[in-house]
């Protein structure tokens, strides 16, 4: 059985070399990061495992790659490049990787709040471009942070937040408890939130969930970060939002678009800070993942007769 990470780098080529064993399933690595859809089934040739990071994978496309049985998708957000349900009923079984960048992402989350608060993306800028702008910030001890979902890396933020004396609360579609975070209701998180911060998984039901109305409920004022997926924020409300200073910043690592395009309304407002879908990536967090589509993959090829 042949595995084929098909939009590999030559980071992820090496790691695979590197936490590969003695009678694993060979793992080819294809590097070319930006294959397009319709060249998969001739990178993937008979490969029976295929390990995909960011590219889509249709159903029309799949059917055409005969010896697929399993996607290992690195990462949790494959509904984004693929429809499970649909490869199900190809025969192909979709595979995920949970909590290898909790950490990571938490950091990043982190790090877009403070930026936003203290509004470090826009003093740089103007910096750069000749002029001392001293940008009065908002002090985040002592202040109230919403968590929309609450799984690991939500946790995670939490840690880090108490630490800085935030308050805490969350919000979770399933009923939770977790120490030091106060579960309430959606509608009171937004009123109460000085920082919302974005956790949720993209499916049908989360689509937009900070609809128009959610964002109008908002404390006036507050900050949202989001490095969930950002097809969760009506974007048309979001920048209406930001426009209007009811909400004083957003600070993103994803966007409904990816690469977003330079003609973007986020890349022209003051008040956006952008980063480029990378809270993930650390060293620490692509060994983590590597390593578990490895064991996907050891998995897999056990359970063949």
């Amino acid at each position: 059985m042949r595995a084929v990470l098909v939009d590999g780098t030559d980071e992820f080529a090496a790691i695979v070399r590197r936490l590969s064993r003695t009678g694993d399933p060979p793992v080819a690595v294809n590097l070319d990061p930006k294959v397009q859809p319709e060249q998969l089934p001739e990178v993937l040739g008979d490969a029976a495992i295929a390990l995909i990071d960011h590219t889509a994978l249709p159903a029309a496309v799949a059917r055409r790659c005969r010896a697929l049985k399993h996607v290992v998708f690195l990462g949790t957000g494959a509904r984004s490049y693929m429809n499970p349900e649909e490869l199900a009923d190809l025969g192909i079984t979709v595979h995920t990787i949970k909590g290898y960048g909790d950490t990571a992402v938490a950091e990043c989350a982190m790090a877009l709040m403070v930026a936003a608060a203290r509004d470090l993306a826009r003093m740089d800028r103007a910096i750069r471009a000749g002029t001392w702008l001293r940008q009065e910030g908002m002090q985040l001890t002592g202040k109230t942070l919403g968590l929309i979902g609450f799984g690991g890396i939500a946790a995670e933020v939490a840690r880090m937040a108490a630490g800085i004396g935030m308050t805490v609360l969350a919000w979770n579609r399933t009923p939770k408890a977790h120490a030091g975070v106060t579960f309430v209701p959606i509608e009171r998180l937004l009123a109460e939130s000085h920082v919302v911060s974005l956790h949720l998984l993209l499916n049908d039901e989360t689509c937009g969930f900070l609809s128009a109305t959610r964002i109008a409920t908002m404390r006036r004022g507050a900050i949202l970060v989001n490095t969930a997926r950002g097809a969760l924020v009506d974007q048309a409300a979001l920048i209406a939002a930001l426009e209007a200073g009811h909400l004083r910043h957003a600070a993103m690592d994803v966007f409904a678009v990816e690469p977003l395009p330079p003609d973007h309304p986020f890349v022209r407002m003051p008040n956006v800070t952008l980063s480029a879908h990378a809270a993930f990536l650390t060293p620490e967090a692509s060994d983590n993942l590597i390593a578990a589509a490895l064991d996907h993959c050891r998995r897999i090829a056990a359970a063949v007769p």
